[in-house]
């Protein structure tokens, strides 16, 4: 079959500007072939090239003492005592799971468990963070319905437990649903490979399974361009994932790695062949070159174009000790995978590809890996925070209201039980859970043979960093980190997933730009640098985009993992401390009310601005929390969110077995629906035994940061008080029930329960 004839219409086709194209060129001294221009077109698109991102991340913190391996690998390294290395990454695949929603987050999980073991790491968990539209809408209800089932599938199937997530709804993701998936994995921080292609003349080995037609023009068609009503046409541009097959790679390959054959090995990811060639040459300064005829294939009469393309699942590229490759060759053969040399590396830093015989690709591998177009787009300021606001109905009203409300808000979709959802992920196996799914603020895991313990969080409020990118980025980071302390980990890394709308839009690149510089404030005052993660851009269908939504993973070390700290209350009869807060200064409540939960869901508001943060007194908040772990103090902790107060109140209740109660006193100036409901930063619920309750008092004043008691745990009934009134008193079992039932409810599924 003749190649295809390159023309200007073809190299718009492949997603690249004339002046893309003139440099093309430049770098070849020529016109480049069919094969090059679609090589071009992957490692140059803005999923694998990070051309109008780059110039913003450079101001985010990547190193510290404790990281061994920052952004620009496949995962990021962080050194976790006692000769080990934690290795965590959070990557997207939100279009291909619009396309087709059960293999797009099957092969996103699939893709970024990849990533780990191919750093010589065995995976140890995995969390995700999911974004749907209203659930009560068919389409968006079987898009999420069809991604929970996908990451259950493969994490079950491989055997790495799914832990903990994060999950919201909201019109602005109907059609541009966010899938983020992160995991973590543990290797001796001596074995950490990276994917270099080094010594010239050694060999390069294909493993895992065999090449097909899926996933071709993937990153550059499917995740570098908005969607349209031809979306759907996209479906073949969607890997299909056999976790199956996985397996046997995992464990082949760390099996392979002990032989210390192996110098170098990368993931065959987005992009495929491709960037797994090219990115290894040009990270050692080498060439390759490879022969696809010994490409193990699973379709006849494929190209050297679909070849190179194909972003088939469970591949990955191996760089071999010149006279060793039988060694690695008979590991995974005996796993019953294909393990085939296909070229080798050179010295004139070229990745040549020949086919039959032919060359029929031979670009230089640094240009192509690293020199792409670095965009400085136009940005325009993010307007100053607007719309709506709330306007408060007298307390007296609001007590009439306030049990029907409390109800509605604990069935919210964003706010009840994600029992339906972590049910279907098997989050016990290989045993290293310590806190089961909503018993904790973040998920915890030991180390076997170690008395340390990690704990891992996801989270993002795409509604805050609408109102204020930069703002709403702060709170997002200080959230993940409270998480972490309430569970008693001290935050040590971060990794992100940076989801946005068209990059070529001025707008969409300012609020990139304000979310990095609000991220990297936050980050410097934690300490908690930003070892890798991904950017997300095009989420828009028909002009209209998502809001911006960066997820922050973020990773904790705790000393003793059997003290961790659940959110569930222990006890009838110990002090409820609220910690944190600035009850001090008065501020009008309306704007930073106008954007919690409560507000758009009983007001049909979602204007304001963001809730104020001191990120220096949440610093506070949460050393304190650190230290009163340390010294035995706690009973639970528990984070204040979406929500406010009284929804996490009802939370650590939730969250004992059998369930507890708590009675409240509250006061204040404040509206009655603001002190229950607002989301103000920097709160913690904490469970004190009263005989530490004084010696607590005294460590919140050395940190100088507010506490008082609320009140009580009692044996099972809800009861609070508000200005020396009952306002509320409830069964608990009886909002429990209402909170477990909101989620099925909303997605039609109550028999799953």
């Amino acid at each position: 079959m003749p190649e295809t004839i390159v023309t200007a219409e073809v190299v718009t086709e492949h997603g690249l500007t004339p002046e893309e194209y003139v440099r093309i060129q430049e770098i070849l001294g020529r016109e480049p072939n069919f094969t090059e221009l679609g090589i071009f077109s992957v490692m140059w698109s803005e999923h694998c090239s990070y051309k109008s991102s780059r110039v913003h991340l450079k101001r985010l913190p990547t190193g510290g003492p404790q990281v061994l391996q920052g952004p620009g690998e496949n995962a990021g390294v962080v050194d976790i005592g006692e000769g080990l290395a934690a290795v965590f990454k959070i990557e997207s695949h939100n279009h291909p799971s619009f396309v087709e929603p059960f293999q797009g987050a099957a092969t996103g999980v699939g893709g970024i468990l990849r990533d780990i073991f191919t750093m010589g790491a065995r995976p140890l968990a995995i969390l995700d963070a999911l974004r749907f539209g209203p659930p009560d809408d068919p389409k968006n209800r079987a898009i999420a319905e069809g991604v929970v089932s996908g990451i259950a599938f493969y994490g079950n199937c491989i055997g790495v437990p799914t832990v903990g997530g994060d999950l919201y709804f909201d019109p602005c993701y109907a059609a541009n649903p966010l899938v983020n998936a992160l995991c973590l994995g543990i290797a001796p921080k001596q074995k950490i490979f990276l994917a270099r292609a080094t010594g010239i003349g050694n060999p390069v080995i294909y493993v895992g399974a065999k090449t097909g037609r899926d996933g071709i023009h993937g990153a550059s068609l499917l995740a570098s361009a908005e969607f349209d009503e031809a979306s759907a046409a996209k479906r073949p541009n969607v890997q299909i994932g056999d976790p199956f097959l996985e397996k046997l790679l995992l464990e082949a390959l760390l099996e392979a790695l002990d032989t210390d054959a192996i110098i170098g090995l990368q993931d065959m990811g987005a992009a495929g062949l491709t960037c797994s060639t090219c990115e290894m040459a040009a990270r050692s300064g080498t060439g390759i070159e490879i022969e696809l005829d010994k490409v193990p294939q699973r379709e006849t009469g494929m190209t050297p174009y679909e070849i190179m393309l194909s972003e088939s699942q469970e591949r990955m590229l191996v760089v071999a000790e010149k006279d060793r490759a039988p060694e690695v060759q008979e590991v995974f053969r005996k796993w019953g995978l294909d393990a085939v040399v296909i070229g080798q590396v050179t010295d004139d830093g070229v990745l040549r590809v020949r086919h039959h015989g032919q060359v029929v690709a031979e670009i230089p591998a640094r240009p192509l890996a690293d020199d792409c177009p670095v965009y400085q787009r136009p940005m325009q300021a993010p307007a100053a925070p607007s719309g709506k606001l709330v306007s408060f109905v007298s307390d007296e009203e609001a007590r009439r209201n306030l049990r029907d409300n409390f109800l509605q808000l604990l069935a919210s979709p964003n706010i009840a039980s994600r029992r339906w959802i972590y049910q279907q992920y098997d989050h016990m196996v290989r045993t290293n859970t310590v806190l089961h799914p909503e018993r904790g603020d973040a998920a915890v895991l030991r180390l076997k043979g170690s008395r340390r313990g990690l704990a891992l969080t996801v989270d993002g409020n795409g509604r805050w960093c609408r109102l204020d990118p930069q703002r709403g980025a702060q709170l997002a980071v200080a959230e993940a980190a409270r998480n972490l302390v309430a569970v008693g980990a001290r935050p040590l890394a971060v990794t992100n997933c940076l989801n946005f709308g068209n990059p070529e839009k001025p707008e969409i690149m300012g609020q990139f730009s304000a979310v990095i510089d609000g991220m990297a404030e936050a980050c410097r005052v934690f300490g908690t640098p930003v070892t890798g993660g991904n950017v997300s851009f095009y989420n828009e269908t028909r002009g209209q985009g998502i809001h911006p939504t960066p997820v922050i993973g973020m990773l904790g070390l705790l000393d003793n993992v059997e003290r961790a700290l659940g959110s569930g209350l222990r006890a009838v009869g110990s002090a409820i401390v609220l910690l944190g807060g600035k009850s001090g200064v008065e501020r009008a409540p309306e704007p930073a009310f106008s954007s919690s939960e409560y507000a758009r869901l009983i007001y049909g508001v979602t204007g304001g601005e963001p809730p104020e943060i001191d990120l220096a007194y949440e610093k506070r908040v949460q050393d304190c929390v650190l230290e009163a772990h340390r010294r035995a103090l706690l009973a639970a902790a528990h984070d204040i969110s979406d929500g406010g107060l009284l929804v996490a109140l009802a939370e650590c209740c939730f969250a004992a077995e059998p369930a507890r109660g708590v009675a409240v006193t509250l006061g204040g100036k404040q509206p009655l629906e603001a002190v229950l409901f607002g989301e103000e930063p920097s709160r913690l619920l904490l469970e004190v035994d009263e005989k530490q309750l004084a010696e607590l008092l005294r460590l919140a004043r050395e940190y100088q940061v507010e506490a008082r008691q609320l009140g009580w745990t009692s044996a099972g009934e809800f009861r609070v008080h508000f200005n020396r009134q009952v306002v509320l008193e409830e069964d608990i079992a009886t909002l429990r029930e209402v909170w477990q039932a909101g989620l099925p409810q909303a997605l039609q599924t109550v028999g799953s329960l």
